[in-house]
Protein backbone atom coordinates (compact mmCIF):
# COMPACT_ATOMS: atom_id res chain seq x y z
CA UNK A 1 0.00 0.00 0.00
CA UNK A 2 0.83 3.39 -0.93
CA UNK A 3 2.30 5.55 2.12
CA UNK A 4 1.55 8.87 0.99
CA UNK A 5 -1.32 10.60 -1.96
CA UNK A 6 -0.75 13.53 -3.15
CA UNK A 7 -4.76 15.18 -3.67
CA UNK A 8 -5.14 16.70 -6.78
CA UNK A 9 -8.38 18.28 -5.93
CA UNK A 10 -10.20 20.08 -3.49
CA UNK A 11 -13.74 20.67 -1.71
CA UNK A 12 -15.80 17.80 -0.28
CA UNK A 13 -14.09 15.17 -2.64
CA UNK A 14 -10.81 16.19 -0.94
CA UNK A 15 -12.04 15.54 2.38
CA UNK A 16 -13.50 11.92 1.23
CA UNK A 17 -9.73 11.05 -0.33
CA UNK A 18 -7.85 12.27 2.74
CA UNK A 19 -10.37 10.07 5.49
CA UNK A 20 -10.14 7.12 2.96
CA UNK A 21 -6.06 7.57 2.71
CA UNK A 22 -6.63 7.81 6.74
CA UNK A 23 -8.17 4.19 6.99
CA UNK A 24 -5.43 2.73 5.39
CA UNK A 25 -2.97 3.98 7.28
CA UNK A 26 -2.06 6.45 4.33
CA UNK A 27 -0.73 10.15 4.74
CA UNK A 28 -2.48 12.43 2.52
CA UNK A 29 -1.29 15.71 0.96
CA UNK A 30 -3.84 17.86 0.14
CA UNK A 31 -3.25 21.27 -2.59
CA UNK A 32 -4.34 24.63 -2.58
CA UNK A 33 -4.46 27.64 -4.01
CA UNK A 34 -4.15 31.08 -1.83
CA UNK A 35 -7.75 31.67 -1.90
CA UNK A 36 -8.10 28.28 0.24
CA UNK A 37 -5.42 28.39 2.72
CA UNK A 38 -7.85 27.47 5.18
CA UNK A 39 -10.03 25.50 3.34
CA UNK A 40 -11.23 22.26 4.82
CA UNK A 41 -9.71 20.18 3.21
CA UNK A 42 -6.48 21.52 4.18
CA UNK A 43 -7.25 21.25 7.46
CA UNK A 44 -8.26 17.31 6.68
CA UNK A 45 -5.32 16.61 5.40
CA UNK A 46 -1.83 15.46 7.11
CA UNK A 47 0.20 17.91 4.82
CA UNK A 48 -0.58 20.99 2.78
CA UNK A 49 1.59 22.36 -0.28
CA UNK A 50 0.23 26.14 -1.80
CA UNK A 51 -0.08 25.54 -5.52
CA UNK A 52 -0.69 29.01 -7.04
CA UNK A 53 -2.96 31.74 -7.23
CA UNK A 54 -7.04 31.50 -6.92
CA UNK A 55 -8.19 31.08 -10.52
CA UNK A 56 -8.04 27.42 -11.21
CA UNK A 57 -5.65 27.53 -14.58
CA UNK A 58 -3.21 29.27 -11.90
CA UNK A 59 -3.58 26.18 -9.11
CA UNK A 60 -5.67 23.34 -9.63
CA UNK A 61 -5.12 22.94 -13.50
CA UNK A 62 -1.57 22.93 -12.85
CA UNK A 63 -0.86 19.70 -14.24
CA UNK A 64 3.14 19.64 -14.11
CA UNK A 65 3.55 21.50 -11.22
CA UNK A 66 1.47 19.23 -9.70
CA UNK A 67 3.18 16.52 -10.85
CA UNK A 68 6.29 18.23 -9.91
CA UNK A 69 4.92 18.55 -5.97
CA UNK A 70 4.32 15.25 -5.81
CA UNK A 71 7.69 14.20 -6.56
CA UNK A 72 8.90 16.99 -4.51
CA UNK A 73 7.23 15.39 -1.13
CA UNK A 74 7.45 12.05 -1.57
CA UNK A 75 3.92 11.08 -2.98
CA UNK A 76 3.94 7.36 -4.23
CA UNK A 77 0.43 8.66 -6.11
CA UNK A 78 -2.16 11.09 -6.96
CA UNK A 79 -5.58 10.64 -6.98
CA UNK A 80 -7.74 13.48 -8.93
CA UNK A 81 -11.16 13.44 -7.77
CA UNK A 82 -13.24 14.84 -9.99
CA UNK A 83 -13.44 17.77 -12.08
CA UNK A 84 -10.37 19.81 -12.61
CA UNK A 85 -8.15 17.25 -13.82
CA UNK A 86 -9.56 14.04 -13.50
CA UNK A 87 -10.15 13.29 -16.94
CA UNK A 88 -7.18 14.72 -18.57
CA UNK A 89 -5.15 12.08 -20.28
CA UNK A 90 -2.05 14.23 -20.42
CA UNK A 91 -2.33 14.50 -16.40
CA UNK A 92 -2.64 10.90 -16.03
CA UNK A 93 0.51 10.76 -18.34
CA UNK A 94 2.70 12.74 -16.99
CA UNK A 95 2.23 11.32 -13.55
CA UNK A 96 3.13 7.94 -15.45
CA UNK A 97 6.34 9.03 -17.07
CA UNK A 98 7.16 10.57 -13.35
CA UNK A 99 6.99 7.23 -11.18
CA UNK A 100 4.09 8.65 -9.96
CA UNK A 101 0.81 5.91 -10.13
CA UNK A 102 -2.14 7.63 -10.78
CA UNK A 103 -5.55 6.37 -9.04
CA UNK A 104 -7.35 5.80 -12.14
CA UNK A 105 -7.75 4.13 -15.37
CA UNK A 106 -5.45 4.27 -17.97
CA UNK A 107 -4.53 7.51 -19.88
CA UNK A 108 -5.35 5.48 -23.00
CA UNK A 109 -8.89 4.96 -21.48
CA UNK A 110 -9.16 8.33 -20.34
CA UNK A 111 -8.51 10.20 -23.64
CA UNK A 112 -10.87 7.54 -25.53
CA UNK A 113 -13.72 7.67 -23.20
CA UNK A 114 -12.86 12.01 -23.02
CA UNK A 115 -13.80 12.05 -26.82
CA UNK A 116 -17.71 11.58 -26.84
CA UNK A 117 -17.28 11.09 -30.83
CA UNK A 118 -14.70 8.33 -30.53
CA UNK A 119 -16.34 6.94 -27.68
CA UNK A 120 -19.79 6.60 -29.26
CA UNK A 121 -17.81 4.48 -32.29
CA UNK A 122 -16.15 2.21 -29.64
CA UNK A 123 -19.65 1.74 -28.00
CA UNK A 124 -21.10 0.70 -31.44
CA UNK A 125 -18.50 -1.67 -32.07
CA UNK A 126 -18.30 -3.29 -28.72
CA UNK A 127 -22.64 -3.81 -29.35
CA UNK A 128 -23.72 -1.44 -26.66
CA UNK A 129 -26.72 0.64 -27.58
CA UNK A 130 -25.99 4.60 -28.67
CA UNK A 131 -28.17 7.14 -29.57
CA UNK A 132 -28.47 7.56 -33.28
CA UNK A 133 -26.83 10.12 -34.47
CA UNK A 134 -23.05 10.99 -35.91
CA UNK A 135 -20.20 9.07 -35.58
CA UNK A 136 -17.74 11.32 -36.00
CA UNK A 137 -16.92 15.37 -35.86
CA UNK A 138 -19.09 17.59 -37.57
CA UNK A 139 -18.94 21.00 -39.87
CA UNK A 140 -21.48 23.26 -39.60
CA UNK A 141 -22.34 22.13 -42.92
CA UNK A 142 -22.48 18.44 -42.08
CA UNK A 143 -24.26 18.87 -38.96
CA UNK A 144 -27.49 20.61 -40.47
CA UNK A 145 -27.61 16.81 -42.93
CA UNK A 146 -27.42 15.19 -39.75
CA UNK A 147 -30.12 17.03 -38.18
CA UNK A 148 -32.43 16.35 -40.88
CA UNK A 149 -31.44 12.87 -41.78
CA UNK A 150 -32.15 12.58 -37.80
CA UNK A 151 -35.18 14.39 -38.04
CA UNK A 152 -35.88 17.30 -35.42
CA UNK A 153 -36.03 17.54 -32.60
CA UNK A 154 -31.44 16.97 -32.42
CA UNK A 155 -28.78 17.55 -29.62
CA UNK A 156 -26.14 19.15 -30.64
CA UNK A 157 -23.31 18.19 -28.64
CA UNK A 158 -19.13 19.03 -27.85
CA UNK A 159 -16.86 16.55 -28.40
CA UNK A 160 -14.99 16.50 -25.22
CA UNK A 161 -15.73 17.37 -21.86
CA UNK A 162 -18.91 17.21 -20.23
CA UNK A 163 -21.10 18.49 -17.12
CA UNK A 164 -23.97 20.14 -20.25
CA UNK A 165 -20.82 22.68 -21.65
CA UNK A 166 -21.26 22.31 -25.06
CA UNK A 167 -24.05 21.24 -25.46
CA UNK A 168 -27.50 22.63 -26.91
CA UNK A 169 -31.18 21.04 -27.61
CA UNK A 170 -32.61 22.20 -31.28
CA UNK A 171 -36.32 21.28 -32.20
CA UNK A 172 -36.30 23.19 -35.64
CA UNK A 173 -33.88 23.80 -38.37
CA UNK A 174 -33.97 27.60 -37.86
CA UNK A 175 -32.52 27.25 -34.27
CA UNK A 176 -29.69 24.93 -35.61
CA UNK A 177 -27.15 28.12 -36.87
CA UNK A 178 -27.33 29.74 -33.37
CA UNK A 179 -27.02 26.55 -31.03
CA UNK A 180 -24.03 25.31 -33.22
CA UNK A 181 -22.72 28.69 -32.65
CA UNK A 182 -23.11 28.76 -28.74
CA UNK A 183 -21.99 25.29 -28.53
CA UNK A 184 -18.72 25.53 -30.34
CA UNK A 185 -18.03 28.83 -28.60
CA UNK A 186 -18.56 27.19 -25.28
CA UNK A 187 -16.94 24.06 -25.66
CA UNK A 188 -13.62 25.67 -26.99
CA UNK A 189 -13.80 27.82 -23.95
CA UNK A 190 -14.53 24.85 -21.62
CA UNK A 191 -12.28 22.51 -22.97
CA UNK A 192 -10.23 23.85 -25.69
CA UNK A 193 -11.63 22.01 -28.62
CA UNK A 194 -14.84 23.37 -30.36
CA UNK A 195 -15.62 19.90 -31.79
CA UNK A 196 -19.37 19.01 -32.00
CA UNK A 197 -21.67 16.35 -33.48
CA UNK A 198 -25.16 15.85 -33.72
CA UNK A 199 -27.67 13.28 -32.47
CA UNK A 200 -31.06 12.20 -31.62
CA UNK A 201 -32.32 14.06 -28.85
CA UNK A 202 -34.66 11.55 -26.72
CA UNK A 203 -38.23 13.01 -25.74
CA UNK A 204 -38.72 12.11 -22.34
CA UNK A 205 -36.07 10.34 -21.00
CA UNK A 206 -34.44 9.58 -17.28
CA UNK A 207 -30.94 9.79 -16.82
CA UNK A 208 -29.55 6.24 -15.36
CA UNK A 209 -26.17 5.43 -14.96
CA UNK A 210 -24.25 1.90 -13.49
CA UNK A 211 -21.02 2.26 -11.16
CA UNK A 212 -17.99 -0.04 -12.16
CA UNK A 213 -15.12 -1.02 -10.40
CA UNK A 214 -12.44 -3.15 -12.07
CA UNK A 215 -8.87 -3.89 -10.91
CA UNK A 216 -5.66 -4.78 -13.16
CA UNK A 217 -5.93 -8.14 -13.23
CA UNK A 218 -9.10 -8.37 -15.69
CA UNK A 219 -11.63 -8.67 -12.69
CA UNK A 220 -14.37 -6.12 -13.35
CA UNK A 221 -17.69 -5.49 -11.24
CA UNK A 222 -21.05 -3.52 -11.34
CA UNK A 223 -22.36 -1.85 -8.83
CA UNK A 224 -26.04 -1.51 -9.87
CA UNK A 225 -27.59 1.38 -11.37
CA UNK A 226 -28.34 5.06 -10.08
CA UNK A 227 -31.19 7.79 -11.54
CA UNK A 228 -29.93 11.33 -11.87
CA UNK A 229 -32.61 12.77 -13.70
CA UNK A 230 -33.19 15.50 -11.34
CA UNK A 231 -31.13 18.36 -12.89
CA UNK A 232 -31.00 21.61 -14.18
CA UNK A 233 -29.50 22.53 -17.33
CA UNK A 234 -27.80 19.15 -17.43
CA UNK A 235 -25.97 19.63 -14.23
CA UNK A 236 -27.29 16.96 -11.27
CA UNK A 237 -29.21 18.30 -8.06
CA UNK A 238 -30.09 14.53 -6.50
CA UNK A 239 -29.32 11.63 -7.25
CA UNK A 240 -30.41 8.40 -5.57
CA UNK A 241 -29.89 4.21 -5.78
CA UNK A 242 -31.04 1.83 -7.12
CA UNK A 243 -33.27 3.97 -10.22
CA UNK A 244 -36.54 3.76 -8.90
CA UNK A 245 -39.14 1.51 -11.28
CA UNK A 246 -35.86 -0.45 -12.57
CA UNK A 247 -36.63 -4.28 -11.68
CA UNK A 248 -34.45 -7.41 -12.23
CA UNK A 249 -34.85 -7.68 -15.93
CA UNK A 250 -33.88 -4.24 -16.95
CA UNK A 251 -31.34 -3.81 -14.38
CA UNK A 252 -29.83 -7.02 -15.64
CA UNK A 253 -29.01 -5.35 -19.32
CA UNK A 254 -27.87 -2.45 -18.05
CA UNK A 255 -25.39 -3.78 -15.84
CA UNK A 256 -24.31 -6.11 -18.52
CA UNK A 257 -24.24 -3.05 -20.87
CA UNK A 258 -21.89 -1.01 -18.63
CA UNK A 259 -19.50 -4.38 -18.17
CA UNK A 260 -19.14 -4.34 -22.03
CA UNK A 261 -18.20 -0.49 -21.86
CA UNK A 262 -15.55 -1.50 -19.35
CA UNK A 263 -14.32 -4.87 -21.05
CA UNK A 264 -14.17 -2.66 -24.28
CA UNK A 265 -11.57 -0.12 -22.87
CA UNK A 266 -9.32 -2.54 -20.15
CA UNK A 267 -11.34 -0.26 -17.54
CA UNK A 268 -9.47 -0.06 -14.41
CA UNK A 269 -10.11 1.85 -11.07
CA UNK A 270 -14.11 3.33 -10.75
CA UNK A 271 -15.69 4.73 -13.07
CA UNK A 272 -19.37 4.92 -14.37
CA UNK A 273 -21.52 4.21 -17.56
CA UNK A 274 -23.89 6.74 -18.22
CA UNK A 275 -27.28 6.04 -19.84
CA UNK A 276 -30.35 7.75 -21.18
CA UNK A 277 -33.70 5.08 -20.64
CA UNK A 278 -36.31 5.75 -22.43
CA UNK A 279 -39.94 5.87 -22.01
CA UNK A 280 -40.31 2.79 -24.10
CA UNK A 281 -37.70 0.67 -21.84
CA UNK A 282 -34.80 0.91 -24.83
CA UNK A 283 -31.52 2.73 -22.88
CA UNK A 284 -28.35 3.88 -24.66
CA UNK A 285 -24.85 5.42 -23.96
CA UNK A 286 -24.75 7.97 -22.95
CA UNK A 287 -20.66 8.69 -22.00
CA UNK A 288 -18.35 7.08 -19.53
CA UNK A 289 -16.69 8.89 -16.65
CA UNK A 290 -13.40 8.06 -15.97
CA UNK A 291 -13.26 9.10 -12.34
CA UNK A 292 -15.46 8.71 -9.50
CA UNK A 293 -18.13 10.41 -9.12
CA UNK A 294 -19.92 13.26 -7.31
CA UNK A 295 -22.94 10.88 -6.10
CA UNK A 296 -21.01 7.78 -5.47
CA UNK A 297 -22.49 7.63 -1.50
CA UNK A 298 -25.33 6.32 -2.81
CA UNK A 299 -23.94 3.23 -4.27
CA UNK A 300 -21.72 2.73 -1.54
CA UNK A 301 -24.91 2.39 1.34
CA UNK A 302 -26.85 0.62 -1.27
CA UNK A 303 -23.83 -1.78 -1.65
CA UNK A 304 -22.02 -1.80 1.17
CA UNK A 305 -18.72 -1.13 -0.92
CA UNK A 306 -16.22 1.92 0.11
CA UNK A 307 -15.40 2.88 -3.90
CA UNK A 308 -12.54 5.13 -2.88
CA UNK A 309 -11.30 3.08 -0.72
CA UNK A 310 -11.36 0.46 -3.69
CA UNK A 311 -9.40 2.67 -5.74
CA UNK A 312 -6.48 3.05 -3.58
CA UNK A 313 -6.14 -0.64 -3.50
CA UNK A 314 -7.06 -1.13 -6.95
CA UNK A 315 -3.90 1.51 -7.71
CA UNK A 316 -1.84 -0.22 -5.35
CA UNK A 317 -2.23 -3.48 -7.86
CA UNK A 318 -4.89 -5.28 -5.23
CA UNK A 319 -7.35 -7.52 -6.88
CA UNK A 320 -10.86 -6.52 -6.06
CA UNK A 321 -11.91 -8.55 -2.77
CA UNK A 322 -15.22 -8.94 -3.44
CA UNK A 323 -17.35 -10.82 -6.43
CA UNK A 324 -20.35 -9.96 -8.54
CA UNK A 325 -22.74 -12.95 -7.01
CA UNK A 326 -21.60 -11.43 -3.27
CA UNK A 327 -23.24 -8.00 -4.68
CA UNK A 328 -26.56 -7.01 -3.56
CA UNK A 329 -28.51 -3.95 -3.39
CA UNK A 330 -29.95 -3.41 0.25
CA UNK A 331 -32.53 -0.44 0.76
CA UNK A 332 -32.93 2.66 -0.82
CA UNK A 333 -30.16 6.20 -0.55
CA UNK A 334 -30.93 9.71 -1.66
CA UNK A 335 -28.27 12.25 -2.00
CA UNK A 336 -29.03 16.25 -2.16
CA UNK A 337 -26.25 18.01 -3.63
CA UNK A 338 -26.22 21.33 -1.34
CA UNK A 339 -24.92 24.15 -3.94
CA UNK A 340 -23.97 27.74 -2.77
CA UNK A 341 -26.28 29.13 -5.30
CA UNK A 342 -29.19 30.92 -4.83
CA UNK A 343 -32.23 28.79 -6.56
CA UNK A 344 -34.89 31.46 -6.77
CA UNK A 345 -32.53 33.43 -8.67
CA UNK A 346 -31.83 31.15 -11.59
CA UNK A 347 -29.27 29.33 -9.14
CA UNK A 348 -27.09 31.75 -9.17
CA UNK A 349 -23.51 31.54 -7.22
CA UNK A 350 -23.40 32.42 -3.79
CA UNK A 351 -19.93 32.94 -2.67
CA UNK A 352 -19.44 34.45 0.78
CA UNK A 353 -18.59 33.50 4.42
CA UNK A 354 -20.75 30.47 5.84
CA UNK A 355 -21.78 31.83 9.27
CA UNK A 356 -23.66 29.27 10.50
CA UNK A 357 -23.71 25.10 9.28
CA UNK A 358 -25.64 23.07 10.70
CA UNK A 359 -26.45 19.61 9.25
CA UNK A 360 -28.42 16.60 11.27
CA UNK A 361 -27.08 13.23 12.20
CA UNK A 362 -28.02 10.21 13.09
CA UNK A 363 -29.23 6.46 11.66
CA UNK A 364 -29.30 6.19 8.13
CA UNK A 365 -27.99 9.94 7.10
CA UNK A 366 -24.43 10.89 6.09
CA UNK A 367 -22.49 14.37 5.36
CA UNK A 368 -19.71 14.84 2.89
CA UNK A 369 -18.72 18.30 3.21
CA UNK A 370 -16.29 20.51 2.06
CA UNK A 371 -17.34 23.20 4.82
CA UNK A 372 -17.64 24.60 7.91
CA UNK A 373 -19.05 27.35 9.96
CA UNK A 374 -16.67 30.25 8.84
CA UNK A 375 -15.19 28.88 5.91
CA UNK A 376 -15.37 31.07 3.25
CA UNK A 377 -17.16 29.99 -0.47
CA UNK A 378 -14.59 31.50 -3.44
CA UNK A 379 -15.95 32.62 -6.31
CA UNK A 380 -13.56 30.75 -8.32
CA UNK A 381 -14.73 27.28 -8.05
CA UNK A 382 -17.42 25.14 -8.27
CA UNK A 383 -20.33 26.43 -5.57
CA UNK A 384 -21.16 22.47 -4.19
CA UNK A 385 -20.73 22.87 -0.75
CA UNK A 386 -21.44 19.74 0.47
CA UNK A 387 -23.47 16.13 -0.15
CA UNK A 388 -26.54 15.07 2.20
CA UNK A 389 -27.36 11.42 2.00
CA UNK A 390 -30.24 9.49 3.80
CA UNK A 391 -30.56 6.01 2.95
CA UNK A 392 -33.48 3.79 4.20
CA UNK A 393 -35.40 0.35 4.06
CA UNK A 394 -37.85 1.92 1.37
CA UNK A 395 -37.59 4.51 -0.93
CA UNK A 396 -40.44 6.05 1.02
CA UNK A 397 -38.10 5.46 4.22
CA UNK A 398 -35.70 7.08 2.29
CA UNK A 399 -37.18 10.04 1.22
CA UNK A 400 -38.86 10.76 4.60
CA UNK A 401 -35.41 10.63 6.42
CA UNK A 402 -33.76 12.90 3.70
CA UNK A 403 -37.04 15.53 4.08
CA UNK A 404 -36.69 15.57 7.96
CA UNK A 405 -32.89 15.70 7.33
CA UNK A 406 -33.51 19.15 4.41
CA UNK A 407 -35.71 20.75 6.85
CA UNK A 408 -32.97 20.17 10.25
CA UNK A 409 -30.14 21.32 7.53
CA UNK A 410 -29.65 25.39 7.96
CA UNK A 411 -26.49 27.29 6.31
CA UNK A 412 -26.22 31.04 6.33
CA UNK A 413 -24.52 33.53 4.81
CA UNK A 414 -24.56 32.50 1.61
CA UNK A 415 -27.70 31.40 -0.08
CA UNK A 416 -28.05 27.37 -1.07
CA UNK A 417 -30.29 25.08 -2.83
CA UNK A 418 -31.79 23.53 0.09
CA UNK A 419 -34.72 25.31 -0.59
CA UNK A 420 -34.82 23.61 -4.09
CA UNK A 421 -34.31 20.50 -2.50
CA UNK A 422 -37.06 20.76 0.34
CA UNK A 423 -39.46 21.33 -2.49
CA UNK A 424 -38.31 18.42 -4.51
CA UNK A 425 -38.75 15.97 -2.00
CA UNK A 426 -42.29 17.21 -1.57
CA UNK A 427 -43.07 17.05 -4.75
CA UNK A 428 -45.88 14.18 -6.11
CA UNK A 429 -44.46 13.52 -9.25
CA UNK A 430 -40.99 13.09 -7.46
CA UNK A 431 -42.78 10.96 -5.12
CA UNK A 432 -44.16 8.63 -7.55
CA UNK A 433 -40.85 8.02 -8.62
CA UNK A 434 -39.17 8.14 -12.54
CA UNK A 435 -39.13 11.79 -13.45
CA UNK A 436 -37.33 12.83 -16.64
CA UNK A 437 -34.39 15.09 -17.09
CA UNK A 438 -36.66 18.07 -18.07
CA UNK A 439 -39.12 17.83 -15.56
CA UNK A 440 -36.81 20.04 -12.86
CA UNK A 441 -36.79 22.61 -15.87
CA UNK A 442 -40.50 22.34 -15.78
CA UNK A 443 -41.37 22.94 -12.80
CA UNK A 444 -39.13 24.96 -10.69
CA UNK A 445 -39.72 28.60 -11.59
CA UNK A 446 -37.09 30.63 -13.24
CA UNK A 447 -37.43 33.67 -10.75
CA UNK A 448 -39.32 34.56 -7.56
CA UNK A 449 -40.68 32.57 -5.21
CA UNK A 450 -41.18 28.52 -4.89
CA UNK A 451 -43.82 27.01 -6.56
CA UNK A 452 -45.42 26.08 -2.69
CA UNK A 453 -44.68 27.05 0.60
CA UNK A 454 -41.43 25.15 1.98
CA UNK A 455 -40.48 24.18 5.25
CA UNK A 456 -38.32 26.63 6.98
Amino acid sequence: MFAKVLIANRGEIAVRIARACRALGIRAAAIHSEADRGALHVRAADEAHEIGPPPARDSYLRAERIVALAQEIGADAIHPGYGFLSENAAFAELSAKAGVVWIGPRAETIRRMGDKVLARQTMAAAGVPVVPGATERLLDGEALAAARRLGFPVLVKATGGGGGRGMRAVRAEAELAPALARARSEAGSAFGDDGIYVEKLVEGARHVEVQLLADRHGNALQLFERDCSAQRRHQKLLEEAPAPGVGPELRARLGAAALEAAHAVGYESAGTVEFLLAPDGHFYFLEMNTRIQVEHPVTELVTGVDLVEAMLRVAAGEKLEVQQSELRIHGHALEARIYAEDPAKGFLPSPGRITRFEAPAGPGLRLDSGVEAGDAVPVHYDALLAKLVAWGETREAALARLDGALAACHVEGVRTSLPFHRWLVREPAFRAGGIDVGFVERSWPRGGAPPRELAP
